[in-house]
């Protein structure tokens, strides 16, 4: 059966130990109330069977705009068209503070933001036997954004009932991105239309299908990789398979493109970088006794480290000129920049892990590996700190992997509760210590 449903409490481990900074022994607030629960429950659902691709999230962005109005609060659509802010706790005199346009000093610290982004897949939703299947031909949420909106949505409402209630120390920020599956994804986008403005450290989550729901991974440094797009062209005399002297022999030269320049380029580099070209195409000619003037391969370069995917573009040209040049073949190449490495901040790891103690327990949280998947996420460390989460959504005891941006992708939905609940652990947390 590949409907999932909410288990009532995969993980549920009391803490340890109080996180420091807590200035008592007292339950933190910001707890998630079952009507709510009930009600993201069915926000994730409807999202689900209504997927939008990047930068087409018309439904989902008015969806999302309807029920923070419905709160009180102000979101602002980007400038894009699709994907919002909204802020918490900050008014008119919080803006002059923290731009240093009014007559308070300027705020230094910032706002904590809360992001997630809202896109779905260009696949089939495969599902059989699911009642919130995707409606939309070849679209579907494979890759848990409908999970990731719900909690940032979820943890949004329960801030701005705090703040109601005097019980937020700090403004906090709601980021809902469009366009991470598109590169070099949609967070240039939305800094460029203010999204890190006024805010000082950011974080997020991302499901995870191999680890259970009620618990999370966390990684110090770099927890994804560099991704980057490789299109290129080959060209020359084609002719006779009897003649191949007299022409540019482009099928063993991309044939050879395709080998050594993985080789050459992983020589060129630390190991530990884990630099890697891999081809997802490759095709030339049409018959068995023609040369071709003309082939084609595309593939990615994934990277480790920061560093060496700032020297890819340029090790992956001169290894391609390398080859194409011994077989007298044109090359053109498209290197098409995609997203750095996101790299969690040390500090703010230990501010999610401490959320995650508070409502879970420390036995709730596990070490992730650095996975070789890209996230868009990456460009904004590269203005502010911030980290990201792996969010556990598989049901406890399933050893099946629906995993991500496959066609029978789904979440267990307790995972919603568990993020909600450490966002805005994390949220109050943060007022205390930055």
């Amino acid at each position: 059966m590949n409907q999932l449903t909410s288990s009532e409490s995969p993980v549920d481990l009391p803490g340890e130990a109080v996180p420091p900074g807590l200035s008592s022994g007292a339950a933190l607030p910001g707890t998630l109330p079952e009507e709510l629960r009930s009600e993201l429950v069915a926000f994730r659902r409807d999202l689900h069977m209504h997927p939008e691709l990047g930068n087409q999230e018309f439904r989902t962005t008015a969806a999302l705009k309807s029920r923070l109005e419905l709160a009180g609060l102000h979101p602002r659509v980007l400038n894009t068209g699709t994907g919002l802010i909204c802020d918490i706790g900050r008014d008119a005199e919080d803006d002059d503070a923290v731009h240093g346009t009014g007559d308070a000093a300027p705020r230094t610290r910032g706002m904590l933001a809360l992001r997630a982004d809202i896109d779905a897949l260009p696949i089939p939703d495969t599902k059989i036997g699911c009642v919130y299947r995707s409606t939309v031909p070849d679209r579907a949420h494979a890759c848990g954004h409908d999970v990731h909106t719900t909690v940032v949505l979820g943890a949004g409402l329960v801030l701005a009932d705090l703040h109601r209630r005097g019980a937020l120390p700090h403004p906090v920020r709601l980021l809902f991105q469009p366009a991470e599956e598109v590169l070099p994804g949609g967070a240039p986008d939305a800094i460029e239309a203010g999204a890190l403005d006024g805010v000082g450290r950011i974080i997020a989550v991302h499901c995870d299908p191999k680890v259970d729901a009620g618990r999370i991974g966390l990684r110090h440094g770099p927890i994804t990789s560099a991704c980057d797009r490789l299109e290129i062209s080959l060209d020359g005399p084609g002719g006779h398979t009897a003649r191949p002297h007299l022409t540019t022999d482009l099928v063993t030269a991309a044939a050879r493109v395709a080998t050594d320049v993985p080789a050459l380029v992983a020589r060129r580099v630390d190991a530990r970088s884990g630099l890697a070209v891999t081809w997802g195409r490759i095709e030339s000619g049409h018959a068995c006794n023609v040369v071709p003037q003309h082939a084609e391969l595309s593939g990615t370069v994934r990277c480790l480290d920061l560093d060496s995917w700032r020297q890819a573009p340029d090790l992956v040209h001169a290894a391609i000129d390398e080859i194409a040049n011994l077989y007298r073949a044109k090359s053109e190449i498209n290197y098409v920049r995609g997203v750095p490495p996101v790299v969690n901040d040390p500090l703010i790891t230990e501010l999610l892990h401490d959320a995650m103690a508070t409502r879970r327990g420390t036995r709730a949280i596990e070490d992730t590996p650095q996975s070789l998947g890209g996230e868009d996420f990456s460009w904004y460390l590269e203005r502010v700190p911030g980290a990201m989460a792996r969010l556990g959504v598989r049901t406890p005891g399933d050893r099946g992997v629906r995993d991500l941006h496959q066609g029978d992708f789904d979440a267990d939905e307790y995972a919603i509760t568990v993020g909600v609940e450490m966002f805005t652990a994390a949220a109050l947390l943060d007022a205390e210590r930055f």
